[in-house]
Formats: C-alpha cells, sequence, structure tokens
C-alpha cells in the first residue's frame, strides 16, 4: 500500500517520532520561503507541514497507516496537492479530512466517510496523448454539463487514477468529488516500461558502415543527435540517460533505448559505377562449411 506522505518528509514507514520531527525540521529550514526564494520552494514548503501535520499526530499516523493514499483518492499526496485549487490551504484540507468520525474523517468522500459521502463521487474516463502523459500538460474535461481543465502530472501511468474536488454529484446541499481514471493513448513511436522508453531509430548505411551522428525527433524528446559507432550493426542498441519517463516520487527520469534501423539505399538511385564495384567488392552470400 502507498503512503507517500512519508516520502515527503524522507522518511521510512517505520520511522520514529523522533526520527519524523528531525526530517520536518531540516527540510522546513531547506524550503522555509525566507531562506529558498524559488517558487516550487514554497509549495515544497506546504507539503512538507502539512504532511508533518498528520504524522506527528498518533490519531492521524494511525488512520494514514491504515489507509495510506487510498485517502487521497489513489494519488500520492504530492499530485493529491498539487490538483487542489490554488485558495486551499492544505493544513487546513489534512485537518477536514482526518477530522474525526470513522474511515476517512469528516470531510473525505471516500470508504467509510462522513461529510460528503461516497454516494456523491463520480467516476469518469479520459484518454490523454502519450506526449501528455510523459510530459505533462492540461487536459479538458466535461462532465455535469461543466467543461474545465485539469492538471495531468507528468510521469502519469496508463490507469491511474486522479481526484478532482468538488466535481462530482450534487445532493444536501454538498458537492462530491470527480474520480478520473487516465487512460493513455498508444504511441506510434515509443513503448513505455515502468520509466523507460524504447524507440526505433533510422540509421542510414553510410552512418551504420562509416560512424557518424544520427539525428533522432519526437514531440517527447525534441531533437536528439545521436553517435552512432563504424559499422552498427541492425538492431544494435543505444542507451540516452535521463530522457526517459520521471519518477514522480523520487524525481528521477529514466532512460531512452534506441534500437538501429539500417536504411538501404535504393540500387537503382545510386551511380552506375558504383553499383558496379558493390557489386565487385561487396562480399557475397555464399558461404562455405567445414566440418
Amino acid at each position: 500500500m502507498a503512503k507517500s506522505l512519508y516520502e515527503t518528509l524522507g522518511v521510512g514507514e517505520k520511522a520514529s517520532a523522533d526520527e519524523i520531527k528531525k526530517a520536518y525540521r531540516k527540510l522546513a529550514r531547506k524550503y522555509h520561503p525566507d531562506v529558498n526564494k524559488d517558487e516550487e520552494a514554497i509549495e515544497k514548503f506546504k507539503e512538507i507541514n502539512a504532511a508533518y501535520e498528520v504524522l506527528s499526530d498518533k490519531k492521524k499516523k494511525d488512520e494514514y497507516d491504515m489507509y495510506g493514499d487510498q485517502i487521497f483518492g489513489g494519488q500520492n499526496f504530492h499530485d493529491f496537492a498539487q490538483n487542489q485549487a490554488g485558495n486551499v490551504d492544505l493544513d487546513d484540507l489534512l485537518r477536514n479530512i482526518f477530522g474525526g468520525g470513522s474511515g476517512f474523517g469528516g470531510g473525505f468522500g471516500g470508504a467509510g466517510g462522513h461529510g460528503r459521502g461516497a454516494d456523491l463521487d463520480q467516476r469518469t474516463t479520459i484518454t490523454i496523448p502519450f506526449a501528455i502523459s510523459v510530459l505533462g500538460g492540461k487536459h479538458n474535461v466535461s462532465v455535469n454539463s461543466e467543461s474545465f481543465d485539469i492538471k495531468i502530472p507528468a510521469g502519469i501511468k496508463n490507469g491511474e487514477t486522479l481526484r478532482v474536488r468538488g466535481k462530482g454529484n450534487s445532493g444536501m446541499g454538498k458537492r462530491g468529488d470527480l474520480l478520473i481514471k487516465v487512460e493513455v493513448a498508444p504511441s506510434p513511436v515509443y513503448e513505455r516500461k515502468d520509466n523507460d522508453l524504447y524507440a526505433t531509430m533510422n540509421v542510414p548505411l553510410r552512418e551504420a558502415l562509416f560512424g557518424g551522428k544520427v539525428t533522432f525527433e519526437s514531440i517527447v524528446n525534441g531533437v536528439l543527435t545521436i553517435k552512432v559507432p563504424q559499422n552498427t550493426k541492425n538492431g544494435q542498441k543505444f542507451r540516452v540517460r535521463g530522457k526517459g519517463v520521471i519518477n514522480r516520487k523520487t524525481a528521477i527520469h529514466g532512460n531512452l533505448y534506441l534500437t538501429a534501423n539500417i536504411i538501404l539505399p535504393q540500387v537503382e538511385e545510386l551511380d552506375e559505377k558504383l553499383v558496379e564495384i558493390l557489386k565487385e567488392k561487396l562480399p557475397s552470400g555464399e558461404t562455405s562449411s567445414k566440418e
């Protein structure tokens, strides 16, 4: 069961209260707005405080340990936090979620919860382009006669669920959440395995024989220049470090693996003299076997 609040503080699930406090203080100093002026640091600081709000409270921590990231609709805490409206206070939001009662507390519309009630939550499915699943971006959703954009986090996997608060069904003066299952459209260029990407790279015969530079271009990676060695074989693989998909938990990118596809020229397009030389000099397919 995923428990990303611990990852937010950089500690393990078995961390003691003292270890959690020590990790919190270290991160709070690092990302405090008075020290770190980076805009992203402000959001990170908010997430650190909110995570500590839960993990430093035994009752809330026990409840979180029981349900894990199910409390956030199956999302990790970072994505859950980023999907909230800009004026939402994360501390207040978590206090509401863990605010008492059974199950997920007073403010969460999940299993066993009160407040909105699970019956007000609504589910839908969207299909996003492969490039957006890798790079992240916005995607428009139309539901309940409303049309709005949602943020797709970079690195999202096929089948993951995003929660959009307050966009579900209405009833009793309340509004449930919208649970969006994300399906990723297949790519004509890439195959994804975990956080690595695999693709085919066309290599002209000249570069395959004598070595050189080959350009690989796509929406996901832009323009890459790959150096291929002399005598490159068809099917030979090349690794490009850090050009795969980002891991949303570690912020580390996977690799891109390119398989060489040697492109042979059309004989009729070659110079006649070159054709004759090739016929004369290239090894024939005749081989002899020895016992």
